[in-house]
């Protein structure tokens, strides 16, 4: 059993990318915490991505659904819950298009079991907090993808204060989750935050995932497929960097508020692509051959939007935030770990 001078934080889905970056990066700057982890492992949770966790005893892990109520309820009362960081969400857009209904039972149902088994736990009633748990908090991450798509000038970008325009399966039940735990911190009185990222990458991401999938199919020869023209744009964002924005809201951030946080570093899918086979080419060369002759534009997928950038004013200025990595410094980091994984 954990050390019980200790305070028991419950992560959820972080077998996934994000969250398996965040656990090893948390463990070690919080001696103090215990953290449980509960992940479904679908297809997008592996716990090889946590193996450095596994032999720590301030770590725990349980295979289990956040949409199973009574699970939930046990893991709060055998580990005496004390705050909760929520990244467990169905997160591709393409599944979303082809299998709405799993999006909406896990990233709506979900986080409503979560945050309403917490709101039990930690209150006795609206706005009153047991003694016990007064500061026990409730992080929901969430994504940029909720204010829907941008126009392309570059001076539009998302805040705190864009109004919600979701456009997909996946973005409209992100925005449900996030108006749940809008509603708790409003009606209850529930110390909550929500964070807004766009979108990561870093070591540990899906196969599925652009980077990831644009340095598979290179080091295979195979085509590396682009959707439509390539000239969607999104703001990209380190992974590690994330993990350090969501520590300081977690601790730091101001209950019932919303923090965006992003990379300031735009890209379109075809500048992504020249990088990656540029850095290819030179790392991994091959006689008289150039990765970019594997590029492939393929159609376009359903409700593409086509910009996202996030401005992280907010987050800098009142906490301090701010990204260690540029895109240029961030994926070379990044193919370096892909190359291990994939050579």
């Amino acid at each position: 059993m954990f050390n019980n001078s200790n305070k028991n934080i419950l992560l959820t889905g972080t077998a996934g990318f994000i969250g398996s970056n965040f656990v090893p990066y948390f463990l070690d700057k919080y001696p103090n915490y215990n953290l449980v982890n509960i992940d479904l492992l679908t297809y997008a949770g592996d716990l090889e991505n946590l193996k450095e966790c596994e032999a720590n005893p301030r770590y725990k892990f349980i295979k289990g659904d956040i949409c199973n109520r009574e699970l939930i309820e046990f893991i709060f009362n055998e580990y005496d819950i004390q705050g909760v960081i929520h990244f467990a969400a169905e997160s591709h857009v393409d599944n979303s298009i082809k299998n709405p209904g799993v999006f909406v039972q896990t990233n709506v149902n979900g986080t409503f079991t979560l945050i309403d088994v917490a709101y039990k736990y930690w209150m006795s009633k609206p706005f009153t907090y047991k003694d016990e748990y007064k500061g026990c908090r409730f992080h929901h991450i969430s994504t940029d993808e909720v204010y829907g798509t941008l126009s392309l000038d570059p001076n539009d970008l998302f805040t705190e204060k864009t109004p919600y325009a979701p456009n997909s399966p996946y973005s409209a039940s992100k925005a449900s989750s996030d108006m749940i735990i809008r509603a708790y911190n409003e009606t209850y009185g529930m110390n909550t935050v929500i964070t807004n990222c766009s979108n990561n990458y870093g070591p540990k991401q899906h196969d599925e995932k652009l980077i990831p999938t644009i340095i598979r199919n290179a080091l295979k020869g195979n085509p590396i497929p682009i959707y439509g023209d390539g000239k969607n744009i999104r703001d990209w964002l380190y992974v590690l960097d994330h993990c350090k924005g969501i520590d300081l809201v977690y601790h730091n951030g101001k209950t019932g508020e919303t923090y965006n946080i992003g990379g300031r570093n735009e890209r379109t899918n075809l500048q992504i692509v020249d990088t990656i086979t540029t850095i290819l080419d030179e790392q991994v060369p091959k006689p008289d051959f150039s990765y970019k002759s594997l590029i492939t534009f393929v159609e376009d997928r359903a409700g593409h939007d086509r910009r996202y950038a996030i401005d992280a004013t907010k987050l800098e200025n009142e906490l301090g935030w701010k990204a260690d990595e540029n895109f240029d410094t961030g994926i070379v980091k990044t193919i370096e770990w892909y190359l291990g994984k994939y050579k």
